[in-house]
């Protein structure tokens, strides 16, 4: 299943059938038992519509530009074709005994309830409610073990780590599709070599992002609940679906980035042409 993992619709779990199991569950029927699936399917909404937030909160680009670009981005994922690379991923780096070890917990009724959260936290409509509680939600969790469970929950899930990864990547592949639109002569390595020293930043600035979603996401789950569920991300089992989950949904994010650029570029020029 998925909330988009950081995004998908609610997840499916008829095909986990309650009782015994006579054989072990495949890869596409972990995921469907997982939240991951429903997360996938919210990406491209997710995709387009934070880069669209983003680019008209720093004013790079007129809001019209901005509206353009999200709708290439979304038109440039396919939540289908990501969840085959996932499922190929799955298969191939799990053995079956983790495999049902996944499945196993995702038919607990703690991995239900935490499944749920994710997906609706994940869902664009739910973010305004995400950002107008951030500060609330810090304020109360100072000193508390929610707040000290954070950094196993953040080096389980990997959640800074490969957003800090992917936001590099989608910015560049952008930039440099924006840089070919103007006159100045801004290249590729240079791009990268900016973006890469803005790490550090980012880093602060994503983390922040995380611990706010964090926050708003488990607020209904108790401690004896998170502590489930990490000690399930801690697993052999846990941590290599979530390794290959996440690998996974970063290749599929990155990829298609300079084929955007492309578009954008084009679509630009097309633009210019017609206004003069």
């Amino acid at each position: 299943m998925r909330p988009i993992s950081l995004v998908k619709p609610l997840l499916v779990s008829g095909l986990l059938l309650s009782g015994a199991v006579f054989a072990s569950p495949g890869a596409r029927e972990v995921l469907t038992a997982s939240p991951i699936d429903d997360i996938v399917s919210q990406y491209p909404e997710m995709m387009s519509q934070g880069i669209r937030d983003g680019l008209k909160q720093s004013g790079q680009v007129p809001p019209m530009v901005a509206d353009t670009i999200g709708y290439v981005v979304n038109s440039s994922y396919r939540a289908d074709a990501i969840e085959q690379k996932i499922v190929a991923g799955l298969e191939a780096s799990m053995t079956s005994k983790q495999l049902e070890e996944v499945s196993d917990w995702y038919r607990t009724p703690v991995a239900k309830k935490i499944a749920q959260a994710e997906i609706s936290a994940s869902a664009p409509a739910a973010w305004p409610d995400m950002r107008s509680r951030a500060a609330e939600l810090n304020e109360s969790s100072k000193g508390t073990a929610r707040e000290t469970l954070f950094d196993r929950f953040d080096r389980a899930s990997r959640a800074t780590e490969a957003t800090v990864d992917t936001t590099i990547a989608v910015q560049l592949g952008l930039a440099t599709a924006m840089a070919a639109m103007s006159s100045d002569s801004v290249h590729y390595e240079q791009i990268r070599a900016r973006l890469e020293n803005q790490r550090p930043m980012l880093q602060g600035m994503v983390g922040q992002q995380v611990y706010d979603s964090y926050l708003f996401t488990y607020r209904d789950i108790n401690l004896q609940e998170m502590n489930l569920y990490l000690d399930f991300l801690e697993s052999d089992a846990g941590s290599t679906f979530t390794r290959v989950v996440t690998d996974s949904i970063q290749e599929s994010i990155t990829s298609p980035i300079e084929n955007i650029g492309s578009q954008l570029t084009r679509f630009m020029s097309f633009g210019a042409g017609e206004s003069r």
